[in-house]
């Protein structure tokens, strides 16, 4: 949008909405890649399958994790209370996302980009007779392409040597500065200073740009019907109007899901010549599934889970599912149980015992049979309670189910032998007989 100054020349006017002039940047950095010869779509590792797959996988895992309030007391671990930042994990962080959305979205952050932020919305309530109590009001997911990590090493916001995060609202770019108490920050193995994470997909760029041309040659040769290239062989001088006229013209017949079948009249000394490149002369599928298994590895992704099942059965899919439990995750939930403990609870919380938990089991359940005789195993040995066994089933408590029972024959380790000593009148001695 422009006007006219008091001399008639053109002034440029910015654009009052934010969105239009976001839009606006976007096509002018399309612009300069496209000069520059690199193609927009091939900047984003994530258009590469694998990876996404990578990251969905991570992702998804880290969502469907529930996260449960506990606290240790003498006679073990106990569900304690619900409290404000316990609603915030398990009911509704903020009005736009549900606990599982905000957990997602910073797995995919911290994988995709290295670091993940949470903005933790609370308040200082004070009450009489009481220095006061933190009152959390809301979670937010901050994206980190708008923050920027400080070290206060002047002391200009408060203590010397101190973390800041800076976060640019996008919409009235205005810049606000939190304490690092203010801010739930997850980050990748994957880091030089314990400060700020790397992505993975930095150690991997020329793996990951390899899997996508590879990906592209797929794509082209579906959409030319599978065909490949060819000679055009002409006895007659041709001027380079009617070459170009001729490519176009067996172009648009021989390529295109539409020329599989199709007969193709050639004009007399005309020839063309199909030039076969084969993809198994190349081992392109070789190749191309050892770059998937590369970036898999990278992740800590198993080749069941990006549908590679060459070396695998049915048998063993529960142990590799186990395996990526162990391996993978169990790095990640400790992370994220770690930062949350440390910035959701007060000292005098975690000394009194409380603490965050992911309950991991929830990406371990078995069939419905194998269920029932680990349920029946772990009640008649006196490890489970039959109305615990009862919640995991989502049925109701039952009449005497709050006891601890086991075999009457067993006995402690202590007493084994006495069955054999003297019995009381019968006048017989004790012995091996």
């Amino acid at each position: 949008m422009s006007k006219k100054d008091k001399k008639g020349r053109k002034k440029q006017i910015r654009n009052k909405n934010p969105a239009e002039n976001r839009e606006q940047v976007s096509l002018n950095e399309e612009k300069l890649l496209a000069w520059l010869g690199i193609d927009p779509k091939k900047t984003e590792a994530i258009n590469e399958a694998t990876y996404f797959t990578c990251l969905k996988m991570l992702s998804e895992t880290m969502g469907k994790l529930p996260i449960h309030y506990y606290q240790k007391t003498e006679k073990g671990r106990i569900r304690a209370e619900s409290t404000d930042a316990d609603r915030l994990l398990t009911v509704r962080p903020n009005p736009y996302m549900t606990p599982t959305t905000l957990l997602t979205v910073t797995e995919f952050n911290t994988q995709h980009f290295g670091n993940g932020f949470i903005l933790i919305h609370n308040r200082l309530v004070v009450e009489k007779g009481y220095t006061g109590r933190i009152e959390f009001l809301g979670l937010y997911s901050m994206n980190p392409n708008d923050v920027t990590i400080w070290i206060d090493d002047k002391g200009i916001f408060g203590e010397e040597g101190s973390i800041k995060y800076e976060w640019r609202d996008p919409l009235t770019h205005r810049s606000y500065i939190f304490d690092s108490e203010d801010v739930m920050h997850f980050k990748t193995w994957y880091t030089k200073n314990g400060i700020t994470g790397e992505p993975v997909r930095k150690i991997l760029s020329d793996t990951i740009a390899t899997a996508g041309e590879s990906q592209e040659v797929m794509s082209n040769l579906y959409k030319n019907g599978l065909t490949a290239s060819m000679a055009m062989q002409y006895t007659s001088d041709v001027d380079d109007a009617r070459v170009k006229m001729l490519q176009k013209k067996f172009a648009d017949k021989l390529t295109g899901p539409q020329a599989a079948g199709r007969v193709i009249p050639v004009p007399l000394g005309l020839q063309l010549t199909p030039l076969n490149a084969k993809l198994t002369d190349s081992q392109f599928y070789e190749l191309r599934k050892y770059s998937a298994l590369q970036i898999a590895a990278a992740f800590g992704i198993k080749p069941n889970q990006i549908n590679d099942y060459e070396k695998s059965s049915y048998s063993n899919s529960e142990q590799q599912q186990l395996s990526f439990l162990v391996d993978t995750m169990q790095y990640r939930l400790k992370l994220y149980e770690e930062e949350i403990n440390a910035k959701l609870l007060l000292k005098a919380q975690q000394e009194a015992g409380f603490y965050f938990k992911f309950n991991e089991k929830a990406i371990l359940r078995t069939d419905s049979k194998t269920q029932m005789d680990i349920f029946a195993e772990a009640v008649q040995n006196g490890i489970y309670k039959p109305n615990e066994c009862r919640e995991y089933l989502e049925k109701p408590d039952a009449e005497g189910g709050d006891i601890l029972m086991c075999n009457g024959n067993f006995i402690p380790i202590t007493q084994v032998g006495t069955q054999y000593g003297n019995t009381a009148g019968s006048g017989q001695e004790g012995g091996s007989g």
